[in-house]
């Protein structure tokens, strides 16, 4: 029989120190995994930054008409409704929006920096109150929409921002400082014309003369009438811009508009210039100033707009003497018709132009929508986008105004 030689002590204790070792290195990564700090939240980029502004603005202006209407109880019932209006549509923008983001994370115990503070409970909400808050996110969304460089969230954020406007005249309109000051757009003069176009060729190019029209110039079915608020101004002389109030500086020419995009915007004003011109000059003296006021509007940007394209006084000049004008609808109706039409085709202007040089599409938008308010067009939470836009038909006001409209000429 052989006989095995007794074990090592020397190696027993190397296997022992080695398990101790291993056991050590166990509960020392358990430490460290227990140690690891939890998740963080994505750090957000610039335009997620901008929608979640947006959003936040939204319900805030939504928190800011509930508790207003919680204040007033059974008081004015035309402004509770008003307010009511302004909520709902605030939720359904933040929605389009995309909503509040959930990370799924422990959300901080403050808000973050920049967003709207709720009025503290003890002070009631007025009126007034939801008049700044809409305001306010007006300037904000319509300032993102010129400058953020996503073009479809521009044309949502211009939308909404318009939206906002056109209820802050609304509800202004019940207190008793008013509706904020409206916006006076500011189109590019021949000065800003030679100044951004590229030396030895014209702001549009040379196919001005052969471009396709996006939209027709004026010939929409006509909206109805609603039970109107009280009355909102239209845009006038002593309003400010809305992407740079009070700001001293230059329009800039919108960097993307082609020839097809410019021979649009130059039909559609003088087009919607003629149709009011031409219903003004049908109607009595005391009801012809105001259609052929913003008639004059119209034509004066088309003019402007002939000027940006290079084809005013030229051959490839698209404006025509006289165009096709819809007989049915009223004075009210048409003039909602052909500024529906223009608010559509200046949201979609927003969306193809470039950060930082669209800022007077956006304020011809605001400008456009706060005219349809005051010519007695349904609020909507998205002028000028109209996959968004409710169905609408007309009612006895339209057909009592059309024994005036039916004998318009198509010139």
């Amino acid at each position: 029989m052989t006989l095995q030689p007794a074990p090592d002590p020397t190696r027993r204790r190397s296997r022992g120190v080695v398990g101790g070792l291993l056991v050590v290195l166990l509960l020392a990564g358990c430490g460290l995994r227990l140690e690891t700090p939890p998740p963080a939240e994505p750090e957000p980029d610039t335009l997620e930054i901008v929608r979640r502004t947006a959003v936040t603005d939204a319900l805030f202006v939504a928190e800011q008409a509930d508790a207003a209407i919680e204040e007033l109880g059974d008081r004015r019932r035309r402004l509770v409704a008003e307010l009511e209006r302004v909520a709902a549509d605030s939720r359904e923008q933040a929605d389009q929006l995309g909503g509040v983001y959930v990370s799924g994370l422990q959300e901080p115990a403050d808000p973050p920096s920049g967003s709207p503070q709720s009025t503290p409970a003890d002070e009631p909400v007025l009126a007034r109150d939801v008049v700044d808050a809409l305001t306010n996110a007006s300037g904000r969304n319509r300032t993102a929409a010129g400058t953020t460089a996503d073009g479809s969230l521009a044309r949502l954020l211009a939308s909404v921002g318009a939206a906002q406007a056109v209820s802050a005249a609304r509800v202004g309109g019940f207190t008793d400082d008013g509706a904020p000051a409206p916006v006076v757009p500011r189109l590019p003069g021949p000065d800003e014309v030679t100044a951004d176009a590229p030396s030895g060729a014209s702001p549009a190019g040379d196919d001005a003369g052969q471009a396709a029209d996006r939209s027709g110039s004026a010939a929409l079915t006509a909206p109805s009438d609603a039970e109107e608020p009280p009355a909102t101004e239209e845009p006038g002389e002593d309003g400010v811009s809305s992407t740079s109030p009070d700001s001293d500086e230059p329009p800039v020419v919108p960097v993307g508009l082609t020839a097809a995009d410019l021979r649009t915007l130059v039909t559609s004003e003088h087009g919607a210039g003629y149709a009011l011109r031409l219903r003004a000059a049908l109607r009595p003296e005391d009801e012809r100033a105001r259609l052929a006021g913003r008639a004059d509007v119209h034509t004066a940007r088309a003019q402007a707009w002939a000027v940006v394209a290079g084809t005013d006084g030229t051959a490839q000049d698209p404006r025509q003497v006289a165009y096709a004008v819809p007989r049915g609808p009223g004075d009210r109706a048409l003039v909602r018709a052909v500024e529906d039409d223009l608010a559509t085709t200046y949201a979609t202007l927003v969306g193809s132009t470039a950060a930082g040089t669209r800022a007077v599409l956006v304020d011809l938008l605001v400008e456009t929508a706060l005219t349809l308010d005051a010519w007695g067009a349904d609020p909507v939470p998205f002028p000028g986008l109209p996959e968004q836009a409710p169905q609408e038909t007309t009612d006895g006001e339209d057909a009592a105004e059309d024994q005036g409209g039916q004998s318009d000429q198509d010139g």
